[in-house]
């Protein structure tokens, strides 16, 4: 039937079978049969062929020929859908059954040692910035605000770069990805090694963590993808050990050149290089190592296969068979594999078609918002039924074990630099209405309070001058020369007829003072190192003592990972274990006990990581791997932030609070982690 509009144009549907007819007019949707014109009544075909011819409508058999053609391209469809699904579904068995013949050998053991240098990379990005900063800070003259600045915008970088990197792994490739990930970290933090001013030590390390950032979502999921099923949860478990390895590199060196100033120099007032600039320099070379031995690994076949990129795989797959049988004597055993099945996808279609159209710059533009836009969809498909609750399970886990991890990381030290201050702060002299004339201070002064003291004739030469204050007091005709301050400060004195020469004390130091006929020459400006200061071992001893205690936990939980399954190690060691030990932590009145404390709650804690990483890589599929364990590790960045600001917080006013929040996050995390479906016999699908 054809009614005809009002207008006089002309609407096609088809009576009968339900079926939709096939409109050519896609402006003007097909109206009831009551709405037609009685104009149309009583016309015969003919007079409706010609005024259709007229009016420049297709002819009848057009329109029928554009329905059969329509269905036939439905069926097609239909077909490939089915056949696409079949293939999925056989694309995880028949690799498990090519990574099973290629066997586990020399290959895999090169690439664990590639990627686990990245990892440690990224275990030593983690310290630097603490160990860096009581040094940078008198360097670069930072403020306990910008310190608190700092360490925040390496953190949100690092999460940012998971997020990023992670989604980009499953479009363009894990190995591509990862190379741009660690050239981009040793870029930005050889830049910041030389950087004399704060700002762009901000920038530098900002760049810096958005690279490394990346670096996890990418090893776990491109290791997990050249790893049979039986070796995963094992072998996923000894890689943790190398951000544990990232930790002792950067505490053992930190040791052994921050503390020695003395090699420092400075070119002019403008360039300062110190120790602490050499120390960044020898944390790039885990990063520059894993870079050059990445660039000489293969793609992952799976992600390949997955975009349909079918010859690599097989060629890479037929690699890792010759050089696994090759290194264990068997060298005429032959790769039979002939045929792998590749899904296509519409995007990949989409871009083989851009690639041949437009100039260059067209093409580039087209590719990138592509693979964004196809980013954008892998991110929004982790939403779908099937995944939506094992990802919500997760992102509890997640936080919560980053919430109480890094919360109690950031509390551990606090907690004993408050100790050692309340110790020495117990230790302070108090000199109450002295006065001093005409005097010669030749020795340092140290943890002193002068209240109300008058100094007249008095000459200040060649000393330090360590956490002094001098309060409500005058100095009149009184000679400073060649001094060294360190938090020293004068508040509310009266200053008269002195002269203060080529010394650090400057004008932040004297707070609500009254200067009369007051000389300053030849002052030291800014912040400067003082060489012959000995730097506390302490911060240097808790990392490494830290780090260390993690490889016994290590060790078991590879050991037994693929033996009591990862829910077990997850639950069970995070929901009781690890929650046993935050109590524990009330009992710890000495700087011994929070350092004892820290290491077994490290060493339990890292057998409930690699379980929840391990878990992480096999719950999801191929195509959406890396996007969903980057998104994850965003929020653990995420959750670490939040921690850090809510424990520094208590530090020195309860210990009760920190405690418990840390103790309910670990219990809702393992209790959670018995909703999880056990993984340790699950092909990747």
């Amino acid at each position: 039937r054809r009614p005809m509009t009002e207008g006089g144009d002309y609407t096609y549907t088809q009576d009968g079978g339900g079926q939709d007819g096939y409109p050519y007019q896609t402006d003007y949707p097909p109206q009831d049969e009551d709405a037609a014109s009685d104009a149309t009544e009583g016309a015969d075909d003919d007079d409706q062929m010609y005024e259709g011819e007229y009016q420049g409508v297709p002819h009848p058999d057009e329109i029928k020929e554009a329905r059969r053609a329509a269905r036939i391209e439905a069926r097609r469809k239909a077909r490939m859908a089915t056949q696409q699904e079949e293939e999925e579904e056989n694309l995880p068995e028949q690799y498990e059954t090519i990574m099973e013949d290629c066997g586990h050998g020399r290959f895999q053991w090169m690439l664990f040692f590639v990627l686990g240098l990245a990892l440690m990379a990224d275990g030593v990005d983690g310290f630097v910035v603490g160990f860096v900063l009581p040094s940078a800070e008198k360097d670069m003259c930072i403020s306990n605000a910008d310190k608190g600045l700092l360490g925040l915008l390496v953190y949100v970088a690092m999460m940012v770069g998971a997020l990023v990197w992670g989604g980009l792994s499953d479009k363009m490739g894990r190995r591509k990805c990862l190379i741009y990930v660690l050239a981009i970290d040793l870029i930005f933090s050889f830049l910041s090694c030389f950087a004399q001013g704060y700002g762009f030590f901000l920038f530098f390390r900002f760049c810096s963590g958005f690279g490394i950032g990346g670096s996890i979502p990418i090893v776990y999921t491109y290791f997990t993808e050249f790893l049979q099923m039986d070796k995963r949860g094992e072998h996923l478990s000894w890689l943790c050990m190398f951000w544990m390895l990232g930790g002792l590199y950067a505490s053992f060196t930190a040791w052994g050149i921050i503390p020695h100033y003395g090699w420092g120099f400075a070119i002019g007032s403008e360039f300062q290089m110190h120790s602490w600039r050499l120390f960044i320099l020898v944390c790039l070379f885990p990063a520059l190592a894993a870079l050059v031995g990445v660039v000489f690994m293969p793609e992952s076949p799976r992600f390949l296969l997955e975009n349909a990129r079918h010859d690599e795989a097989w060629m890479i797959l037929r690699q890792v068979h010759d050089t696994n049988w090759k290194a264990k004597g068997e060298p005429e055993r032959v790769f039979t594999v002939t045929n792998i099945k590749t899904p296509q996808t519409q995007e990949d279609e989409f871009i083989e078609i851009q690639s041949d159209t437009g100039t260059a710059f067209q093409r580039w533009t087209v590719r990138h918002m592509t693979m964004l836009q196809q980013v954008m969809a892998n991110v929004m498909s982790l939403s779908a039924p099937e995944l939506r609750l094992q990802g919500l399970f997760l992102v509890i886990i997640w936080f919560c074990m980053a919430f109480s991890y890094h919360g109690l990381g950031v509390w551990f030290p606090d907690m004993i630099k408050y100790m050692q201050y309340e110790e020495y702060e117990s230790k302070v002299r108090v000199f109450h209405r002295e006065r001093v004339e005409r005097f010669h201070f030749n020795f340092s002064l140290v943890n002193q309070i002068h209240r109300e003291g008058e100094y007249v004739h008095d000459k200040f030469a060649n000393i330090e001058i360590k956490s002094v204050k001098f309060e409500n007091s005058l100095f009149e005709n009184c000679y400073f020369e060649d001094i060294k301050s360190t938090n020293t400060f004068f508040e509310n004195c009266t200053i008269k007829n002195t002269v203060f020469y080529n010394t650090d004390l400057w004008q932040e130091k004297f707070k609500n003072c009254r200067m009369e006929n007051t000389t300053f020459l030849h002052p030291k400006k800014g912040c400067h190192l003082n060489f012959q200061e000995e730097n506390d071992i302490v911060i240097y001893m808790v990392s490494f003592l830290g780090s260390l205690a993690v490889l016994p936990g290590n060790i078991i939980s590879a050991l037994f990972m693929d033996k009591i399954g990862r829910i077990r190690i997850i639950g069970e060691i995070s929901g009781n274990v690890l929650s046993s030990c935050t109590f524990l932590l009330l009992l710890s009145f000495s700087q011994g006990a929070v350092i004892c404390w820290q290491c077994l709650f490290y060493a339990v804690s890292v057998a409930a990581w690699n379980g929840l990483e391990v878990i992480s890589v096999e719950l999801y599929p191929s195509s959406k791997r890396g996007t969903a364990f980057g998104i994850l590790n965003g929020i653990c960045k995420f959750a670490a932030i939040i921690a850090s600001f809510i424990f520094a917080a208590f530090i020195g006013i309860t210990k009760i609070i920190p405690i418990f929040l840390a103790f309910a996050a670990l219990v809702c995390g393992g209790l959670v982690a018995l909703k999880l479906p056990e993984t340790r016999e699950k092909i990747l699908s």
